[in-house]
């Protein structure tokens, strides 16, 4: 018998959940992935445009090399972070991990805004930099994994992916905001106003969108299907442990297909096109401004295209609609430079418009089958853990990767090339998996959810 809780929707008191319970639980994962992923985009813009002036001049020639690669750093603290998040999120449950790690990025952010800078301390201004950029990682590899499970265990499960798409629609909106306000930062403090000050507002900012984050989460349930593991006292006491013996290959499987998606959202996400398109030793040399109107813009076309990528997949299955956002996401690839490299803004913003429409599509329905791949008890772990390890092999380091390729190769096509491998590898990792669209999430049904995912095997 299916577990109420987890697949139609029902409360943990056993009653069905109202529509405001419902719209509740979908508006404070949108506000809190929001927040969250603003405050980690905002470093990345910074990275792309002030830091390297501001931070690691004296490395000359490599400053910007060295500036991307601390965008790339954190990412390989997001599995400490994931790992930290899902023994804790599986043991006491989805909502407190959230509340922590809201404030811990929120609190890194701040004191980024206010750090003094190279000219003012010497070394020990990238040092600190970096370990607050650490801290950031930390807390973004804890909350993805709390946020979807929030979402797609109160979910009803013909609404999954819908229901799914809320908090990845948080990234889109995080990368809007946060080019959005540089773009009003570069407008209000134009020139050297800019790297004196104004870089400085959007990072203390975030000060206000974590005390909103934080009153929108705590008038949030905990997930039902957590609370049913607690009520029985089934919650797994190492729950990482089971988690890699017996799904290890899963793990790796899954990582790589967000992997084929982080790589590519990175050229915006991570601040290269915004850089490569501004720098004025470069071939293009635009106003950073339009450039950063641009980037918000093309975060509109995201953020519906992941929206709708989640409501489709509840119609033609996760897998399905994965293959297409691949076809889509790798036209977008070999569009993209072609379209930047003319120097028109207006080009430049349909490249990325086009290359948004794929990225949704790979990234909207996530939730849902991450979600859908793990056993109840292990959950938490499993996706915080397969998103963390997917980001490192992904966009962790691929700004840098770019710039490098440029650097050595004098032309974009190298990193097109690289993109559209990136962009296979997470079609390949797509195809070994099976569809398991509608699966029950609850703890009723352990011993099917341990029925491996992969295609060819028949237990995890």
């Amino acid at each position: 018998m299916s577990s109420p809780q987890s697949d139609v929707g029902f409360t943990p008191t056993g009653t069905i959940a109202s529509p405001v319970d419902r719209r509740r639980v979908v508006f404070a994962t949108v506000v809190g992935t929001t927040v969250e992923w603003y405050d980690f985009f905002i470093y990345a813009t910074a990275a792309a445009l002030v830091f390297t002036q501001l931070f690691f001049a004296p490395l000359g020639a490599n400053s910007l090399i060295v500036s991307f690669a601390t965008v790339g750093v954190s990412f390989l603290f997001r599995p400490l972070g994931a790992f930290l998040a899902g023994h804790f999120g599986d043991k006491y449950g989805r909502k407190v991990v959230l509340m922590w790690t809201l404030i811990l990025m929120g609190a890194a952010t701040a004191l980024i805004g206010v750090l003094p800078t190279y000219e003012a301390i010497g070394v020990w201004a990238p040092i600190l930099l970096v370990l607050l950029r650490i801290l950031q990682g930390l807390s973004a590899g804890g909350e993805w994994g709390g946020a979807v499970l929030m979402a797609v265990e109160h979910a009803p499960k013909t609404r999954r992916g819908a229901f799914g798409a809320s908090p990845q629609i948080g990234v889109p909106l995080g990368l809007l905001l946060a080019s959005g306000v540089m773009a009003v930062m570069a407008m209000i403090a134009p020139g050297d106003a800019f790297l004196e000050w104004g870089w400085r507002i959007p990072f203390l900012f975030s000060v206000v969108l974590i005390l909103v984050g934080w009153y929108v989460r705590r008038r949030v349930e905990e997930s039902p299907v957590f609370t049913e593991l607690a009520e029985r006292k089934e919650q797994t006491q190492m729950p990482i442990v089971q988690l890699f013996r017996k799904h290890a290959l899963l793990v790796l499987i899954a990582a790589l297909v967000f992997a084929g998606n982080n790589a590519v959202g990175y050229m915006t996400t991570g601040g290269y096109i915004q850089n490569y398109s501004t720098n004025p030793e470069g071939p293009i040399g635009l106003e950073r401004g339009p450039v950063l109107w641009a980037v918000a813009g093309s975060a509109v076309m995201w953020l519906l295209s992941t929206l709708a990528a989640g409501f489709v997949s509840d119609r033609i299955g996760r897998r399905s609609t994965y293959i297409i956002g691949w076809i889509l996401q790798l036209a977008g690839v070999f569009l993209l430079f072609p379209l930047v490299n003319t120097g028109e803004i207006g080009l430049l913003f349909l490249g990325l418009v086009i290359l948004t429409i794929g990225l949704g599509f790979t990234y909207g329905p996530q939730a849902a089958l991450y979600s859908e791949l793990f056993p109840a008890s292990i959950r938490f772990s499993g996706v915080s853990i397969s998103y963390a390890i997917g980001a490192i092999l992904g966009g962790a380091f691929a700004p840098m990767i770019a710039t490098w390729l440029v650097a050595e190769t004098g032309t974009t096509m190298s990193v097109t090339w690289y993109l559209a491998g990136m962009t296979l590898i997470g079609l390949f990792a797509t195809l070994l998996l099976r569809d398991r669209t509608g699966i029950p999430l609850g703890p009723d049904h352990e011993a099917e959810q341990e029925v491996s995912p992969i295609r060819g095997l028949s237990r995890a």
